[in-house]
This record gives structure tokens, C-alpha cells and sequence, in this order.
């Protein structure tokens, strides 16, 4: 079943972000990483969407909805860090926790939904269709800080 995550889920989350990237920057103290969850969770323009296996969340995804003054002044969503447990991956659970999340943004009044990968893998690719998205309609561009684009040099 997909609900939306709290604050309460913070650590299972983490946990499954863990299998997100291979590696990553170390997350800051304790009550630090907490402030910024209780800041994301008071957001009302972002929503983490998650699936749950025995008291563990096994996929997410985060969708961020963006105020605009263009398109009749209709918001248009970001979805981003989508992940499953490598236990739990190709069972459908991605395709729903992403087709929900899509309606979801529809039913606030999104006129579009965006979502980029770094992955280059069909299967990425595949799941991505699957849920409703298309590729080549637009191009994206990513400016990082300098440290962080040699790092990805």
C-alpha cells in the first residue's frame, strides 16, 4: 500500500537510501539530518510517497510541486529519488509508487510532471515509460558547484 511518509519514517528512509547511490556525501549529525526533515515534512509543496514491507519502507519517492506564473498559472511537478530495495526491485512496486505519485500531482492541478535519471540502463528507461513518462521531448541541463562537477567529471 502507498501512504505518505513522516517524520516517523525518517530512519527507514534513510535506510533505503542507502541503495540509491553507490556511493554519496556523509549525511550531517543526528539532529541536524532531523531539523531537515521536519522542515521538508512542514513543506506543503513536497510529499514523500512510499511503499512498506514489515516496518520497513521498501520504495519512495519524493515529489516536489513548483508554483508558476506560466501555463495559467499552473504548478508542475518534480519527482525525484526514486528507489527500491534491491530485495523488492521488479515486482511492480516502482510503476505504482510512480503512477501514484503522477496522480497525485494531477489532482493539485500540475500541468506536467518531470523526472531525470542519471542511470543509463533500458531497464531504468523501461520502468520510467511503464509509469507514463516520455524521453526526448525535452533536454536537461545540470550545473553543479565546481568541487562536485570534477568530482562527476
Amino acid at each position: 500500500m502507498i501512504r505518505e511518509l513522516e517524520l516517523s519514517d525518517l530512519e527507514s528512509l534513510l535506510a533505503l537510501y542507502t541503495h540509491l547511490h553507490e556511493s554519496d556525501d556523509p549525511l550531517p549529525e543526528a539532529i541536524e539530518l532531523r531539523a531537515i526533515g521536519e522542515a521538508i515534512m512542514a513543506d506543503p509543496n513536497i510529499t514523500y510517497f512510499g511503499i512498506d514491507h514489515q516496518d520497513h519502507v521498501i520504495a519512495s519517492c519524493h515529489l516536489v510541486i513548483v508554483p508558476n506564473l506560466t501555463r495559467g498559472a499552473k504548478p508542475y511537478g518534480l519527482i525525484e529519488n526514486v528507489v527500491t530495495h534491491p530485495d523488492y526491485r521488479r515486482h511492480g512496486h516502482a510503476t505504482q509508487l510512480l503512477r501514484h505519485t503522477i496522480d497525485y500531482a494531477w489532482q493539485q492541478g500540475c500541468y506536467k510532471v518531470m523526472l531525470m535519471t542519471g542511470r543509463q540502463d533500458d531497464s531504468v528507461y523501461n520502468l520510467y515509460e511503464k509509469a507514463g513518462f516520455r524521453q526526448n521531448i525535452k533536454e536537461a541541463f545540470i550545473a553543479y558547484p565546481k568541487k562536485i562537477a570534477s568530482d562527476n567529471a
